[in-house]
């Protein structure tokens, strides 16, 4: 890792965290530190699931217990058992505490205010953008990706969001009992594997790989979901995909589409996919793709 980019990295966390008042001990001139403030704010008017906010917040179990119970103590949140399922936990504002999450958020408003008020138009212009970039990659920096089984809650969530998109898209509309889609043991292992890709423990993307024995790799059923695109997720599936088979020792891989992923088309021709003839008997394939790429030295 390179030292002037970690350098850059702790000055920029250092000046943010002390230009929006992360150190003071009461956030926004608000009588709670900013870990109470925001858990607050992120609990929202509906309420949250624990366990998501947790996620959502990447806090500690025992740390967020901690701030309910005192977001709880000052009569600011309820926390109770959901009516379908005791083992999981709710917690709402109380109307005291959506009073002062209305506060807060003025606050918050007021201070974004103040980052940009001594700044000429072209100066906001350029912070706005730039922090626009840095959101989106440090979401970026926080996706996960695991193998899991094709048959997990968020695989099939991931699959059946991939159905309807396909169907919606392509011209002659799409059924999965009419395509070539494998079946969920051939995306086990040793025969293939599935990824999903999270994002605050949500599920966001998935992509398989086949792994027949006297074949080549071949991608199966890649999909983003539309509010994830933009976070080089497309890239990222490829290339983790690519060193899985590499391992396996495939030296070449393969996958097919349909014309009307036109986004997915310009991704495969810029990682090094190149076309090539049909290989396969697929329905709603139009191109086909090949990549050559070196199988990793048996041991």
């Amino acid at each position: 890792m390179d030292r002037a980019q970690i350098d850059q990295v702790r000055r920029f966390s250092r000046t943010v965290t002390e230009r929006v008042g992360v150190l003071q001990e009461n956030y926004l001139a608000c009588d709670r530190p900013i870990g109470e403030a925001r858990l607050l704010w992120e609990i929202g008017e509906q309420g949250q699931d624990v366990r998501r906010l947790r996620e959502r917040l990447g806090l500690d179990s025992g740390y967020v217990s901690r701030l309910l119970r005192a977001l709880e103590a000052d009569g600011l949140v309820t926390v109770e058992p959901h009516p379908r399922d005791r083992r999981v936990r709710q917690v709402r504002l109380t109307e005291a505490g959506g009073t002062e999450r209305a506060v807060l958020d003025g606050r918050s408003d007021e201070l974004a205010g103040s980052l940009l008020a001594s700044l000429d138009a072209a100066q906001r212009a350029r912070l706005v953008a730039a922090m626009a970039e840095v959101d989106r990659l440090l979401t970026a920096s926080t996706v996960t990706l695991d193998t899991v089984d094709p048959e997990h809650p968020d695989a099939q969530h991931c699959l059946r969001s991939y159905s309807r998109e396909l169907a919606e898209r392509f011209e002659t509309g799409f059924d999965p009992v009419r395509s070539l889609l494998p079946y969920a043991g051939e995306l086990r292992m040793p025969h293939g594997l599935f990824l999903v890709a999270r994002l605050h423990g949500e599920p966001i993307g998935c992509a398989g790989l086949k792994l027949p024995q006297d074949g080549s790799a071949e991608i199966k059923r890649m999909w983003v979901a539309p509010h994830a695109r933009g976070l080089g997720l497309g890239r990222r599936f490829l290339a983790e995909l690519e060193a899985r088979a590499r391992l396996q020792g495939r030296d070449v891989l393969r996958l097919d589409t349909n014309r009307a992923l036109t986004a997915a088309i310009r991704l495969y021709h810029a990682t090094g996919f190149e076309e090539v003839p049909a290989f396969n008997e697929e329905l709603y394939a139009d191109h086909w793709f090949e990549k050559r790429i070196s199988a990793a030295p048996s041991r």
